[in-house]
């Protein structure tokens, strides 16, 4: 099975009445207060996981949530956010997993590079800040390798832990050398990031489509003026999935037509380029009516499973 990378970006929502988990943040909700849907997206623009979160926490605690959550068939072994999605603990927890972790990463010139203690003359003339001690992190990798397999079998989940870290009023062992850990990880790939055209356009193509989802599902979300009414948490992430759904609904019916769409120009002898196809989106939503009741009777309408006509425009 083919890897998949995915990326993760949270999308706020303005909240109606008095409800608990809702904050205020004058830049997206003005003098109200909202609530943020933290959704995870596949390559194929796919939509496997979201989650309820307070508009002012950090997108980083809950990176890795929908992904050992993940129930479908997807086989993510990379992941991408933008810079508020990433911590050193993040890097090393990633890392533990088995999985690549590659945000955007902004103002790279002032992040910091660490070197391995005692080994100062191998290095190039970069700017190596900080220092990992190896022997510090051999010494407890089984408690490292403990958290890591504690997670991937559900029993933490990783926002929890990641929580549960940064509320210590003093830092911890475990703390120190997981975060070490992080910053080895995180240095190797800023050094790929920076030598790899590649893996930077990778990156941002999938944070765009995210991006492009965050347009189609705030055009989804039209129904009670486009604000989030329930007030129990439980509620709000059934709101939450549901929009996934109508999402995935939309996304899976605009490829299957785009798909007819070029089977057909080549019918017709259309050259269809395949370097073209890669930039067409299924994200796009102006040919939708969002409006009105639907009631689907595929036999009644004669479809019996196959796909209607195409239109022909004049």
């Amino acid at each position: 099975m083919p890897f998949i990378i995915s990326s993760s970006d949270g999308q706020r929502f303005p909240v109606s009445g008095k409800i608990r988990n809702a904050k205020a943040q004058l830049k997206y909700f003005g003098y109200g207060k909202g609530v943020t849907f933290y959704t995870h997206t596949a390559d194929q623009y796919s939509q496997f996981g979201s989650k309820v979160i307070a508009s002012t926490e950090r997108d980083a605690m809950y990176v890795l949530d929908e992904i050992l959550n993940n129930e479908t068939e997807l086989n993510i072994l990379e992941h991408t956010t933008d810079t508020s999605g990433y911590t050193d603990l993040v890097f090393g927890l990633f890392d533990l997993l088995g999985m690549q972790f590659s945000p955007r990463l902004r103002d790279i010139k002032d992040q910091k590079l660490s070197k391995i203690k005692g080994k100062d003359f191998e290095y190039p003339s970069l700017k190596f800040t900080g220092v990992i001690n190896p022997d510090y992190i051999a010494g407890r990798w089984d408690d490292l390798l403990r958290l890591a397999g504690s997670m991937k079998s559900g029993y933490v989940t990783s926002s929890l832990f990641i929580g549960k870290l940064q509320s210590y009023p003093r830092q911890n062992n475990l703390t120190y050398v997981l975060q070490e850990y992080g910053r080895l990880i995180k240095t190797i790939f800023i050094l790929k990031y920076l030598l790899s055209q590649t893996l930077r356009r990778k990156i941002n193509t999938q944070l765009n489509k995210g991006e492009a989802l965050h347009s189609l599902r705030n055009f989804l979300w039209f129904g009670g003026d486009g604000k989030i009414r329930k007030k129990q948490e439980e509620q709000q992430q059934e709101q939450a999935l549901c929009l996934n759904v109508a999402t995935n609904s939309v996304i899976l019916w605009n490829t299957i037509y785009m798909q007819e769409v070029l089977n057909e120009l080549r019918k017709e002898g259309y050259i269809v380029n395949q370097d073209d196809i890669v930039h067409l989106s299924p994200a796009r939503f102006s040919h939708i009516n969002r409006l009105g009741k639907y009631f689907f009777d595929f036999d009644e309408n004669g479809l019996n499973g196959n796909l209607r006509q195409l239109r022909v425009n004049a």
